[in-house]
């Protein structure tokens, strides 16, 4: 049968043991079929890899999948956590496989070299078929990357009880695929420094829920943790120690992990603000280096940002951004551009000196600025990614194919569509996850944070990609991310304040809307969420929970109507 919205919600209503396993799945498919048989997996269970010159990764990622079934040991969400299960299963049937197989035709590729294919060209879609007389299942692909994704959602198909992996709800059909193709997450790791190991625990838990951007902001005014080779002295200097840095391995080694479970690390170095770290190895560069007050020159302390007007700051920022793409495998580099404070200029005499010698304005000199940095991105086969100030509040020559970040609030992406530019959804009005935790501002005791409220996972899966949009403005939606800036975050709750709540806007753009074509529901989406974030508590994510256990045990009952 096929498992529409209402009926989806006639089945909870009912909580039939057997409505309810549907809940594991997140995001939702873009079609689901099933049925009302249990079936086991069988303790002999085998993945066959029927891809000619499989990839390395693809092996790996099977091996991985293989050790997720038998590792999770997630028992249902219910009442006994399964018991009510064992008759249904005392008699089923085993699944003694399942199969991969690419489409006819289909090239052969890693899942590392499909992940970082230009937006828009990666193929993600996949059919899974698991029938109900144990005869083998089946997963079909027009890539590795698809197959990839059809095994993530495989995973999240069995419970646990007694020893036996098993589902209740065979004969299931999923034809699926995503609905926006940029799908992300957005982690500071410059406020605060966090480990490669958390870096690559989170990248495992994005992949879960079938996220496929790591926006990675590596840099910023209060340090400088990247190494690079071309300038040793900006991570000698603006790291907080030699052991918070980012070697250029171990960038490398994060973009080689999060490739091969199909994510692509587009990678910010915040200019020309956000860089008063820089002063520590070039003073000369930067304008209001940490002045007093910070607050007339900066959003948050330290002051300074780079003098972009002057010639040899020009040079030198092009030469870092380029040196740096350039080790990359992504197609895509973010050159930053927000919060750009023009009172650290008006008193900058150096700038002073510069326009007024030039004859040019603070928004020429910028333009100058950006369409070198970006020129000599361009040059490494790069396409610039920017904050909605640079094309909002300055009067920028970009390139048309250059992709803006809409951060300050939902309502502004109409304006920058408007302009013809394609954008990620970033609002902070839904999707900053760092907001409600209270001012940090020290002599500041009633002070909040400036997002205020907190984020919820439910306001953050009401939000409408296409609002205020027309409908030929829709493909300049790329998709959209949530997002970590991390004044007051660190290693010991970066679990808990991204997870689950950064797995609703994986579904907003993946999903988009329910099989069969009702829009995405809270209240149907609560129980699915509870499933994933209790998988994710098996495999070692401290994942936060969303309510009482009572509550997660009984679908609705804590619902406000209940």
């Amino acid at each position: 049968m096929v498992l529409s919205p209402s009926r989806l919600l006639a089945f909870a209503t009912l909580l039939s043991p057997f409505a309810q396993t549907v809940w594991a799945l997140w995001p939702i498919p873009a079609s689901l079929e099933t049925g009302t048989t249990a079936l086991m997996l069988s303790p002999s269970f085998s993945i066959d890899v029927a891809v000619p010159n499989n990839p390395s990764d693809l092996l790996q990622a099977v091996a991985q999948t293989q050790s997720y079934l038998q590792n999770d040991k997630l028992g249902r969400l219910v009442v006994g956590r399964g018991v009510s299960d064992s008759y249904a299963i005392r008699n089923a049937k085993a699944l003694l496989s399942l199969k991969l197989t690419l489409m006819e035709g289909s090239q052969v590729g890693s899942i590392s070299s499909e992940a970082v294919k230009p937006l828009g060209t990666r193929s993600e879609e996949y059919t899974l078929v698991v029938p109900q007389d144990g005869s083998h299942a089946t997963l079909t692909a027009n890539s590795t990357l698809g197959l990839y994704r059809g095994l993530t959602t495989f995973t999240q198909l069995w419970y646990y009880y007694e020893g036996v992996i098993y589902t209740l709800l065979s004969p299931i059909k999923i034809v699926d695929e995503p609905a926006y193709p940029y799908r992300g997450f957005a982690l500071d790791t410059a406020r605060n420094y966090f480990p490669v190991t958390d870096l690559t625990r989170t990248l495992d838990a994005m992949s879960w829920v079938k996220l496929n951007m790591f926006h990675w902001h590596i840099t910023d005014s209060q340090s400088f943790p990247l190494q690079v080779s071309l300038y040793p002295e900006l991570a000698n200097n603006g790291a907080y120690s030699p052991q918070e840095v980012y070697t250029e391995s171990d960038v490398q080694y994060i973009v080689s992990y999060a490739a091969a479970r199909g994510i692509d690390v587009l990678l910010e170095i915040d200019t020309p603000g956000h860089t008063a770290i820089i002063g520590t190895s070039y003073p000369d560069y930067v304008a209001c280096f940490d002045a007093s007050p910070w607050a007339t020159y900066a959003n948050e302390p330290p002051a300074g940002q780079l003098r972009f007007a002057v010639p040899e700051v020009v040079n030198f920022t092009a030469s870092l951004l380029s040196s740096v793409a350039q080790t990359l495998m992504s197609k895509y580099f973010s050159t930053g551009g927000d919060e750009l404070n023009t009172n650290c200029y008006v008193n900058d005499s150096v700038t002073q000196q510069q326009l007024n010698q030039t004859g040019m304005t603070l928004n020429a000199a910028l333009d100058t600025f950006t369409q070198a940095t970006h020129g000599a991105l361009i040059a490494q086969g790069k396409t610039p990614v920017v904050w909605e100030e640079m094309v909002l509040n300055w009067n920028l020559t970009l390139s048309n194919e250059t992709i803006v970040m809409v951060w300050i609030s939902s309502a502004d992406a109409a304006a920058v569509v408007e302009k013809g530019f394609r954008i990620v959804q970033a609002p902070s009005n839904y999707f900053y996850l760092d907001c409600g935790a209270g001012g940090w501002i020290g002599d500041d005791p009633t002070g909040n944070s400036w997002c205020d409220p907190f984020k919820t996972w439910s306001e953050s899966y009401t939000f409408d990609p296409l609002a205020n949009l027309t409908e030929t403005q829709y493909p300049l939606v790329l998709g959209g991310e949530q997002l970590l800036w991390t004044e007051q975050s660190g290693p010991q709750n970066l679990d808990s304040i991204v997870w689950p709540r950064a797995a609703s806007s994986a579904e907003i753009f993946w999903s988009a809307k329910q099989p069969g074509g009702a829009p995405l529901n809270v209240s149907e989406a609560l129980p699915r969420l509870q499933d994933i974030r209790y998988r994710m508590v098996q495999r070692g994510i401290n994942a936060i929970q969303l309510q009482p256990q009572w509550c997660a045990l009984r679908p609705y009952a804590c619902d406000l109507d209940a």
